[in-house]
């Protein structure tokens, strides 16, 4: 029996508010399919859907995004003109550099330079 990733989901106060976030951040558009679900289609990944959930996020992430970038810098610096959080300094160790960031729910992704 073989599996495959359809789509990523992830629970959320205001999908039609976050699908925008990441539709600008990694292309597409986004679509509000209801009230309570909201996804978008990037070039060259997975669908991302986004669902209502009635709780906020209190805890770090179990699963992040690795987004690979040509210039972290300036992936940072766009990714918080879109309404992103850096957390903490860029860190470079033996697998490379990257930078962490909060989505605007708080959900953590890394840049990856």
């Amino acid at each position: 029996m073989r599996f495959s990733v359809s789509e990523l989901v992830v629970d959320c106060r205001e999908p039609a508010s976050l699908v925008r976030f990441w539709a600008a951040l990694l292309g597409g558009t986004p679509v509000d399919r209801e009230a309570d679900w909201s996804y978008v289609d990037p070039p060259g990944f997975r669908r991302l859907a986004f669902q209502r959930v009635p709780e906020a996020k209190t805890v770090k992430n179990r699963l992040h995004l690795d987004l690979d970038v040509e210039d972290l810098t300036a992936a940072t610096e766009r990714a918080e003109e879109l309404g992103a959080i850096r957390v903490g300094a860029r860190v470079t160790d033996e697998q490379g550099t990257f930078q962490v960031l909060l989505d605007p729910e708080g959900i953590e992704f890394c840049l990856l330079g």
